[in-house]
């Protein structure tokens, strides 16, 4: 009897410690950022291209499965100009860059420095919507979405139990744009580095 009351009684703690853990552990997270939006120059069927620096702003929502594995959403929005130089003179046009991303991120199982760093990979879309303003738009040019590569790291730092400071690095690999104009068309592919910080609330 005693034997049964015993085991009775490390069962339930052993439910109890694992209830309140699993509670502790917050598996979804959202998060808001500022960024840079640095985009390498490129060339191609004789087009020199070159694209302002900017900054924006990236809004993520991510979910733990585990302690290590989570998987990541995110929209962005920046505006920059894209500045093409051909040989029947320099096109300027300016845009709205919208990213929409799905990545799978690892996370290292222990802190380092009381930091949490991670690492990610996936895909998404970046599109170029002109504004039309004078001086940065080429009669013609049209909204255009193009398929991205995004990787990256980041690393992230507690405040308290909700609360966490995060510096992250993301890189976009893709096409570069022409807005459907056949004379801004190179067939180059586009790098644009996107560091940024901010802060994340866990629930």
């Amino acid at each position: 009897m005693a034997r049964k009351l015993i085991a009775a009684v490390a069962f339930a703690i052993v439910v109890s410690v694992s209830g309140t853990l699993a509670q502790e552990r917050h598996l979804q997270e959202i998060s808001v950022q500022g960024t840079g939006f640095f985009t390498k120059d490129s060339n191609g069927n004789g087009i020199n291209q070159h694209a302002t620096d900017t900054g924006g702003l990236l809004v993520s929502y991510r979910y733990h499965f585990n302690r290590w594995l989570a998987a990541d959403g995110s929209y962005g929005y920046a505006r920059n100009t894209q500045q093409n130089f051909t040989d029947s003179g320099p096109f300027s046009v300016q845009a709205n860059v919208h990213q929409a991303t799905g990545a799978l991120v690892v996370t290292a199982p222990r802190r380092i420095f009381k930091l949490s760093p991670y690492v990610l990979a996936g895909a998404g879309a970046l599109v170029f919507d002109p504004t039309g303003k004078s001086g940065g738009f080429v009669s013609g040019a049209e909204r255009q979405g193009k398929a991205a590569f995004v990787y990256g790291g980041g690393a992230d730092y507690d405040l308290s139990k909700h609360f966490t400071l995060r510096a992250e690095y993301r890189g976009f690999v893709y096409g570069r744009p022409d807005f459907g104009l056949a004379a801004l068309h190179s067939g180059a592919t586009a790098h644009t580095a996107q560091p940024s910080a901010g802060i994340v609330f866990r629930f």
